[in-house]
């Protein structure tokens, strides 16, 4: 069938591909504003023109010699190397099975434009290679959607070419040898793969297709060759998307790939050395400070996503459009930390200026986002609030702040975490609100830099404020967050749990982890969901260390890797790894199918390098540790969210320790080998706040006992030796009672700089009855219409 527009509109609901990559690639130049990936040699999501807009399932080569047999690319042995030690550039071997012929591609991004370029060898015996015919299958998802492309052919230039666009957004396929043949049709009904696969030959030849999921296949002509280049190029309209391809494919594709490769070497020269401390002679060094470089997008510059894949893609379409191609702040901020590890500093106060303009108007930033700063998901993290804080105080310190001031930034995310705090809505994991342990550890640490840097301005009592609110909560750890009723492993009662459930937005939330109970997502239908908080653990406590709150080697913390290990430890051919916490369901599932709403929760390899992080503090050997994540690294050397803890899956590429359908490469994880690699070299935890280890660990008695009163939580009681802070977000003037408003005083309060009042009020020794407490807000005049109380112990 010939002509026309192709039947079987508008196609199979559309799908992306795997999340775990063999490899990810960019320009180092700006100018060229295109990512794409790769997995079993075949180029799949590829992102234009910021990287959070893939545009593209995939592309691949189709092979049959219309006779006898037909193959995909998925159907080859695939090696995926580097073409040099520091750039994302590529060569993919795809071997025929039979050995009767290989594909040898190299692909790179043009260094000046946004064009994907694939320079194809076919290699193999003349004689068998003579009636071989090559077809090139592209599945357009554009707009980050599949089901509403439109395709057509078209003619440029004297060039064939294969064109496609949803609005504005446009591609152009095409190649240095031209199309004997061109198609547009429906992915699932008309589309080049079903009508090789049925009979061996090209039978469709449709001029147009769409809107729908639609792919366009071209026959390549070889009969002068079988050495050429695809190009694959975007553009906003036919116009620019057809100039782009055409100048991309008019020079040579030998002294585009040396500019692309030079420009690499170029950045790679300039990284820290960690290769002294790497097993792997720095490979895996060199792969992380590339990825985490690519993941920066080229126009909002400082924006790092979190993962240039979609988890379990394959199972997802156009109703989820936001995979890892997101900016997560505290991913964006351990990415920024990891380049800071490599002796990078532009990037990473780049990352600062972004966030402060992304900030929002509360001091809280959107638990996700898009490149543009437009909310994706809505969800509060206090510690997304604390991690700028502890950029911009490491910057500080490196005297790398430039001419910028982190100040309104700093202040605003202060004041929102005491605003907000403790209770966090969710933790680093995303799904619970409560008194978690990892979150107090970075609020902690977040207080006291901002603290330091309000000290610094010569402004003691903001300064003074934040520390005593840190001290605060550094003073309640373990009371809210350690239970002494475990039974998680008998002999060890007492240890920290996951989180103390605490519902969002109620002031007055149960603080005893002993007595609450939480409700895990993600769990398999039927499946028990409600467990007692003490059951529940992860090792979110070790960032008590890491940041200095609580030494190496405390007992407690001790015991609690204990029931840890005993808990979440899985050994793996490749080195021991974790799971984020007990019953967890986000993972592959049990048969190998991807995670779809459940699952079953994989170890996670970031957690090997935290517990690397943790035994170098400790005084012991973290080396197995950083050879474990060396060993975890797939294909060119890429980390991933999680790995196979169960026999093989060959069927679902899936391997004992290694990767599983969840996103890979996570920017995260490569961060936390570079910051444990730089860790091991200088022999001291890179994520070590001074300041608040000399606080918290050498000093611990310069500190007077506060407790906190606040909308956000109503303190129940108080004791005699502690004193009683009432804050709120205005200025306002107290009156309080300590005889049932037999007699009241009144003060006004003070002005802490961070958007929060407060006032002091002392128990004193004298057995007196609760504080009850009033407040006239001093913008408006009014009186609070209601009583508050708060107990007085002792």
């Amino acid at each position: 069938m010939t002509g026309g527009p192709a039947p079987g509109g508008p196609g199979i609901p559309p799908r992306w591909t795997r999340a775990a990559k063999d490899a990810v690639g960019t320009a180092y130049s700006r100018a060229s504003p295109v990512w794409f990936t790769l997995s079993l040699g075949i180029l799949n999501e590829i992102y234009w023109p910021t990287i959070d807009r893939p545009q593209v399932r995939d592309v691949q080569y189709l092979v049959t010699d219309g006779e006898t047999f037909f193959l995909d690319e998925r159907s080859l042995t695939v090696e995926t190397e580097t073409l040099s030690a520091h750039a994302l550039g590529f060569r993919v071997t795809s071997a025929d099975p039979a050995g009767r012929f290989r594909f040898v591609k190299e692909v790179i991004a043009s260094p000046h434009q946004p064009c994907v370029l694939v320079h194809t060898r076919i290699e193999g015996d003349p004689a068998f290679l003579g009636g071989l015919r090559v077809y090139v299958l592209c599945a357009p998802h554009l707009a980050i959607g599949g089901a509403g492309d439109v395709g057509q052919t078209l003619d440029v230039a004297g060039h064939t070419r294969l064109v496609a666009n949803q609005g504005d957004d446009w591609l152009a396929l095409g190649a240095t040898v031209p199309f004997s043949r061109r198609s547009c049709g429906y992915v699932g009904e008309t589309d080049g793969w079903h009508d090789l696969s049925e009979n061996l030959r090209m039978d469709y030849e449709f001029d147009r297709a769409g809107p729908g999921n639609i792919a366009l296949t071209g026959e390549l002509d070889l009969t002068a060759g079988r050495e050429f280049t695809l190009g694959l190029a975007f553009g906003r309209g036919r116009h620019q998307a057809t100039a782009t391809l055409e100048q991309s494919l008019a020079f040579p594709f030998a002294p585009q790939k040396i500019r692309f490769l030079d420009q690499w070497e170029e950045a790679g020269r300039h990284a820290e050395s960690l290769e002294a401390v790497a097993g792997d002679g720095g490979r895996l060094a060199r792969m992380s400070h590339a990825v985490l470089h690519a993941h920066e997008d080229k126009t909002y510059p400082g924006a790092l996503i979190a993962s240039l894949s979609i988890p379990w893609g394959e199972s997802k379409g156009d109703e989820d459009l936001g995979g890892y191609h997101l900016v997560w702040t505290r991913d964006m901020v351990h990415s920024a930390t990891g380049l800071l590890a490599l002796g990078e500093l532009e990037t990473p106060l780049r990352s600062l200026v972004y966030l402060s303009v992304s900030q929002l108007e509360s001091g809280g930033f959107y638990q996700n986002f898009w490149i543009d700063g437009e909310a994706y998901w809505r969800g509060v993290q206090l510690d997304e609030a604390a991690f700028p804080i502890l950029l911009a105080w490491r910057l500080h310190r490196l005297d790398a702040l430039r001419d910028f001031d982190p100040w309104p930034l700093v202040s605003r995310a202060a004041g929102f975490l005491v605003r907000n705090g403790p209770v966090t809505p969710q933790e680093r994991w995303e799904e619970l609100a409560g008194f978690s342990p990892s979150t107090l550890a970075v609020c902690i640490a977040g207080l006291t830099c901002a603290a330091e840097f309000a000290r610094e301005r010569a402004e003691a009592v903001t300064a003074g404020f934040l520390q005593e609110y840190a001290d605060f909560l550094e003073r309640n750890v373990e009371r809210w967050t350690v239970t002494s009723r475990g039974t998680l492993l008998p002999g060890v009662p007492r240890h920290y749990v996951r989180i103390t459930p605490a519902p969002p937005g109620d002031p007055r939330p149960t603080e005893d982890p002993d007595r609450g109970a939480v409700t895990i997502p993600n769990r398999p239908p039927g499946a028990r969901r409600d467990f007692p908080a003490v059951e529940i653990l992860d090792a979110g406590f070790l960032e008590l260390v890491r940041y200095g709150v609580r030494p190496a080697g405390d007992p407690l913390i001790e015991d609690s890797l204990r029931v840890v290990d005993a808990v979440l430890k899985v050994e793996t051919p490749r080195g021991p790894c974790w799971r984020r916490y007990n019953h967890d369901g986000y993972g592959q599932r049990p048969d190998g199918g991807p995670f779809e709403g459940w699952g079953r929760g994989r170890p996670w390899p970031v957690l090997t390098g935290e517990r690397g992080h943790y035994e170098l503090a400790a005084g012991r050997d973290p080396r197995p540790y950083l050879r474990a994540l060396e060993r975890f690294a797939h294909a060119v050397g890429l980390l991933t969210e999680q790995v196979w803890d169960e026999p093989d899956r060959p069927e679902s590429f899936l391997e004992f320790g290694g990767p599983t359908g969840a996103a890979m490469p996570l920017m995260w994880a490569h961060a936390e080998y570079v910051r444990l690699a730089r860790s091991v070299r200088d022999g001291a935890v890179f994520d070590r706040v001074e300041a608040v280890a000399e606080r918290y660990q050498r000093s611990r008695g310069a500190r007077r006992a506060i407790e906190v009163w606040s909308p956000a939580r109503w303190a129940p009681a108080v004791g005699r030796d502690e004193t009683l802070r009432v804050l709120a977000p205005r200025p306002f003037r107290l009156r309080w009672t300590r005889d049932e408003w037999a007699s009241s005083s009144e003060a006004d309060s003070t002005a802490s700089g961070v958007g929060v009042a407060w006032v002091d009020l002392l128990p004193g020794p004298e057995p007196r009855g609760p504080f009850r407490f009033t407040f006239r807000w001093l913008d408006d005049g009014t009186w609070e219409d209601r009583d508050y109380a708060v107990e007085v112990r002792g």
